[in-house]
């Protein structure tokens, strides 16, 4: 018996559609897209195999990871050829470590910051989530992260809901779950200062809601941004560049190795033994604060003595007293080098401070990178 092209197309389309029910297969390119009404973007990153390069030899067991985990289809379409009011579950994306970006993706980010940037005194933002509520907790206590924050988004029409970690039940032995599954009934959104990286990741486990990691012991990503943002503006392109941070391998530190893997920025730590970053993400790391800054275009430090380390400080200032950036170690970068600070600052322990506030000091762009960065951020996040 002989099937008409029609015929055969609609067995086929009956085929492809069980699959999908089985959660099997998705629907194959082209097939009805009328059906699928919300597309997910995924972005795959494949750094340094270029795709010219098919058959580049790698070594064996090894793979490519993928950003984003596509779950399976939560809806099919119907067979009366009425579509679903949603086809694919929508990715809750998170930021949690800066990890969860592609390349193409943070230079479109930073794109979007530098336009909120340029047109901040114009108002051209917008209300590009005028309607929404976003949750900013703040377990410690916070100058930039909060102002930019709360400033940031205001500017873009949403209402902040700003809470500190004694003000809410998880001081009263709520589980950090339960109060993720409350906020996303309520909030739009959840920005978290904490002084737990597990908490956080236990939140956004949790949250329907995207989270934003403001600032933990063990990452800093929203900083990450704003010094991209900040190199951008000072050398036009950030491929190439070499940056140099010198200091207590921390938070700041691991945010910015995976940022800059993703910006193609060459990276150097140099530390002290006992305060080192660990190896990954293309990372050079030395003991040698001049050799670290030799050609830098930018020579990054940060304080010594964090929340929590108080009854050390004597110690660490001791350790880290050879990797204090002054006018020397700046002489020894390029001539066009930058310098860079996270702040709050402590003039005369990690930075001199004619080096803070002189000439050849990004410190105070860095800080107010923060605002525009993180608004790009949060359109991304909450984007349709």
């Amino acid at each position: 018996m002989r099937f008409g092209l029609a015929s055969c197309l609609q067995r086929l389309g009956e085929t492809w559609r069980t699959l999908l029910q089985e959660c099997d297969v998705p629907l194959a390119f082209g097939e009805q897209s009328g059906e699928l009404r919300l597309q997910v973007a995924v972005d795959l990153d494949v750094r340094v195999v270029a795709l010219l390069y098919s058959q580049q030899a790698r070594a064996p067991g090894a793979q490519r990871r993928v950003r984003w985990e596509v779950p399976p289809v939560e809806e099919v379409p119907c067979d009366g050829g009425e579509a679903h009011g949603r086809s694919i579950r929508r990715l809750t994306r998170h930021f949690l470590t800066g990890e969860e970006l592609g390349a193409f993706e943070l230079g479109k980010l930073l794109d979007r910051a530098a336009e909120l940037k340029a047109g901040r005194g114009k108002r051209l933002e917008g209300d590009a989530l005028a309607g929404r509520s976003i949750a900013l907790i703040f377990e410690r206590p916070s100058t930039r992260t909060r102002v930019s924050f709360e400033v940031g988004v205001a500017e873009l029409g949403a209402t902040p809901v700003v809470l500190r970690g004694d003000e809410m039940q998880l001081s009263r032995g709520e589980s950090v779950g339960d109060t993720a599954r409350v906020f996303s009934r309520y909030v739009d959104a959840i920005v978290i200062r904490s002084g737990s990286h597990d908490a956080v990741a236990d939140l956004a486990a949790a949250s329907e809601a995207p989270v934003v990691n403001a600032l933990t012991p063990l990452h800093h990503p929203c900083q990450a941004l704003a010094d991209l943002l900040t190199l951008r503006e000072r050398f036009g392109d950030l491929k190439g560049l070499r940056l140099a941070y010198v200091g207590d391998g921390n938070n700041v530190a691991r945010s910015l190795a995976i940022a800059c893997e993703l910006a193609d920025v060459e990276l150097v730590v140099a530390a002290p033994d006992g305060y080192q970053l660990e190896s990954g993400h293309g990372v050079t790391l030395s003991d040698d604060p001049r050799a670290a800054v030799a050609c830098a275009d930018a020579i990054y430090t940060d304080v010594w003595v964090s929340m929590g380390d108080e009854e050390e400080a004597q110690r660490r200032r001791a350790d880290l007293a050879p990797f204090r950036l002054d006018a020397d170690l700046l002489a020894a970068a390029s001539d066009r080098a930058v310098v860079l600070h996270c702040l709050p600052a402590h003039p005369g322990e990690e930075i001199a401070e004619e080096v803070l506030y002189g000439e050849r000091s990004a410190v105070w762009d860095q800080a107010e990178n923060r605002l525009h960065t993180q608004k790009a951020l949060l359109e991304m996040l909450l984007s349709d």
